[in-house]
C-alpha cells in the first residue's frame, strides 16, 4: 500500500531556508528577530519558494528589516533579469526538453550518437530550467529592492568538477558546505575525513533532489569525479574565470572545459533516467558504437 501524502510546493527549499536561520543563531552569526512579520516574510518570501535560491538569514533578514524606496535602476535591471530567465526557461529549456524526452523515452530504438545528443539536450534543459527560474527569482526580488544570492555562474565553463560545483546551484552547494561539510570536520583530519565528508554531502545532495536511487547514484558519481582533486588538494586551483585577460581560452583550457562538461553530461544521464536499469541501458546504447544518425529525422 502506497501512502499518498500531499506536500507543499518547494518544501525542500524553504526547509533549508528556515534551517539556516536556526543554525546561524546557534553559531552566533545572527541575533534572533522578534518581529513576527519580518520573520514570516523571510521564511515565505515568494520568489524563493519553488526553486530557490536558498537564502541565508544573515543576508536576507537585514534587507527586510530596513526601509526601502523604489529604485528605477534596480527595477529595470530586475525586469531585464526576469526576461533573461524567461528566455532560458521557455526558449532553451522547454525546446531542449522536447528532444531530450523523446530520446530518453525511446532510448532502446536510438543510435549511439542520438543518445549522446539526448544527454546534451538534457544538460541544457536542466540548466535552462534551474538557472532560468533563479534569474526570474532574482529579478522579481530586485523589483522589490531585495538582492538575493547568485545561484548560477556559467557552470558549463568550468575547468574541473570542483569548479563546476562552485558555479552550479551555488546556494545549495554553499549550504551543504557550511551546515554539513564543515560541522562534520571539513578538511581537517587528513584525506580519510575529507573523502568521507565529501561522499556524505554528495549522497545527501542526491537524496535531497528526490527519493530515487538514480539521484543517490548521481550524487555518488559526482563525488567520485571530484575525488582526485580532493585527494591531490587541487580543488581550489581554478578560482578565476576562463581566459581571464585573453580573448580566447588556451588549448589546455579548452580540453579542461570539454572533459568537465562531458563528465557533467554523463552524470546527468542518471539524474534524468527513470531507474538505474534505464540509465545503464542508455549508457550501453551509447557505447555500442552504433552512430548512425537515422533516428534524428523522426524527432
Amino acid at each position: 500500500m502506497t501512502l499518498k501524502i500531499i506536500l507543499p510546493v518547494g518544501i525542500s527549499f524553504y526547509t533549508f531556508h528556515g534551517l539556516s536561520y536556526v543554525f546561524d543563531i546557534y553559531n552566533n552569526k545572527i541575533k534572533p528577530t522578534y518581529n513576527l512579520i519580518n520573520y514570516s516574510l523571510f521564511v515565505s518570501f515568494f520568489p524563493l519558494l519553488v526553486a530557490g535560491p536558498i537564502e541565508r538569514a544573515t543576508h536576507l533578514l537585514p534587507q527586510l528589516e530596513q526601509g526601502r524606496k523604489f529604485n528605477s535602476t534596480k527595477a529595470f535591471d530586475g525586469l531585464r533579469q526576469i526576461l533573461w530567465g524567461l528566455f532560458k526557461k521557455v526558449v532553451i529549456a522547454d525546446n531542449c526538453a522536447v528532444y531530450a524526452n523523446q530520446i530518453f523515452n525511446n532510448s532502446d530504438d536510438m543510435s549511439g550518437s542520438t543518445l549522446v545528443l539526448g544527454a546534451v539536450f538534457f544538460a541544457f534543459q536542466i540548466y535552462g530550467d534551474f538557472s532560468g527560474y533563479s534569474d526570474i527569482a532574482l529579478g522579481s526580488a530586485r523589483l522589490l529592492g531585495i538582492e538575493l544570492l547568485k545561484n548560477f555562474n556559467f557552470p558549463y565553463f568550468s575547468r574541473d568538477i570542483a569548479e563546476f560545483w562552485r558555479r552550479w546551484h551555488i546556494s545549495l552547494s554553499s549550504w551543504f558546505k557550511d551546515y554539513l561539510y564543515i560541522p562534520l570536520g571539513g578538511s581537517h583530519g587528513g584525506n580519510r575525513m575529507r573523502i568521507r565528508n565529501t561522499f556524505i554531502i554528495f549522497l545527501v545532495s542526491g537524496f535531497w533532489h528526490g527519493a530515487n536511487w538514480t539521484f543517490i547514484f548521481w550524487g555518488g558519481l559526482n563525488a567520485l569525479f571530484i575525488m582526485p582533486s580532493i585527494i591531490l588538494k587541487t580543488n581550489r586551483n581554478n578560482l578565476g574565470i576562463v581566459a581571464e585577460g585573453r580573448i580566447l581560452p588556451t588549448w589546455r583550457e579548452i580540453i579542461q572545459l570539454t572533459s568537465t562538461f562531458s563528465l557533467a553530461v554523463f552524470a546527468w544521464i542518471f539524474f534524468r533516467a527513470e531507474s538505474l536499469e534505464h540509465a545503464f541501458k542508455y549508457i550501453r546504447g551509447i557505447f555500442n558504437f552504433n552512430f548512425l544518425p537515422g533516428q534524428l529525422s523522426s524527432l
